[in-house]
């Protein structure tokens, strides 16, 4: 039996949609949104009104700004460029610390407070004080681009206690998502962190610093790595919840339209364009792809024996959306 089931209809547009009788008590929206970003206030080259305005002008319904130790006030940019069920801007920090030569960044989603560094007399303890003192503001954790200068190893990542969410794509150019020289990439991590029984959810995020150069792949522009969430209104409890549930996707660039999950079997629809074609691939315990599919719909029937089981959509020209775990006991 599943550990716990998800019923999920996707799409790229914060539209109403009809739910399964399951979950037509609790009215759901999606919402496209990313959960990284910096302005000027650290080492971002843009000001919060146009590193908002970017966002709200691409098709996004949310955007989280992350600037490196600096909570940047969302309360004018809301007053602005806010719109009830149309956009939001949520308060946030990356939390940026290290350990000798490790560089240890953790975003702090909607905390209430500036949370400095906490330090600590490991890569774990560092991290650990760092989630920890973001619960303590209130906020949400997500623990960012763990290659970054080879910093945090699956194992590392794996003990860190009151965590769900982990960065398995990151759109600066030198986080080093794919791995290399005997480091493993960020997906052969997740599925050795899930096969060990430990369940994360993988965010995409575009960790944009670089507004003024659109098209430059060697800097860090926007727009390259989001996710979709279901949550109940535009606001930012309500999406938080929905990340630390896993109830969300996380893209390069496909739109999925729908995506259902049950004690038997897991259906996915991509949402397709004329230029592309598409490969559908469940993946179970240690990596394994369990059934690939070469259509842009596809099923998986669950047998019960496979550790865990998370969907993964390749496009033809590069880009990618991941479906978030789902633990088969």
């Amino acid at each position: 039996m599943l550990v716990f089931t998800i019923v999920l209809t996707i799409v790229s547009t914060a539209v109403p949609l009809q739910q399964p009788a399951a979950l037509a008590v609790t009215a759901s929206r999606w919402y496209k949104g990313n959960t990284h970003t910096h302005t000027l206030n650290s080492d971002g080259d843009s000001t919060p009104d146009d590193v908002v305005r970017w966002y709200r002008e691409h098709g996004y319904q949310f955007l989280v700004l992350t600037d490196h130790n600096f909570l940047t006030s969302v309360a004018g940019l809301n007053a602005l460029h806010g719109a009830d069920e149309k956009f939001l801007v949520i308060r946030g920090e990356e939390v940026s610390d290290n350990y000798e030569d490790k560089s240890l960044h953790i975003n702090g989603l909607d905390v209430n407070a500036v949370v400095p560094p906490q330090g600590g007399s490991s890569v774990v303890d560092v991290l650990q004080r760092n989630v920890d003192a973001i619960r303590r503001a209130n906020g949400v954790p997500h623990i960012n681009h763990p290659s970054f200068r080879w910093s945090i190893t699956a194992p590392e990542l794996q003990q860190v206690r009151n965590n769900r969410l982990f960065e398995i794509f990151n759109g600066h150019p030198q986080v080093n998502n794919v791995g290399g020289g005997g480091v493993p990439g960020l997906e052969e991590a997740w599925d050795a962190i899930l096969t060990d029984g430990t369940l994360l959810y993988g965010i995409a995020v575009d960790d944009a610093h670089i507004f003024k150069a659109p098209g430059n792949p060697d800097v860090a522009g926007p727009g390259r790595g989001w996710v979709a969430v279901r949550a109940t209104s535009l606001e930012a409890r309500a999406l938080l919840d929905a990340l630390e549930r896993g109830d969300f996707y996380a893209s390069t660039g496909v739109e999925l339209l729908d995506y259902r999950a049950s004690p038997r079997q897991i259906d996915v629809t991509v949402k397709a364009t004329d230029f592309s074609k598409y490969r559908i691939q469940f993946i179970g315990k240690g990596g394994r792809v369990l059934r690939e599919v070469t259509e842009p719909t596809a099923t998986y029937e669950i047998r019960g024996n496979e550790g865990y089981v998370r969907a993964r959509v390749l496009e033809s020209n590069g880009r990618m959306a991941w479906a978030q775990p789902i633990m088969v006991k």
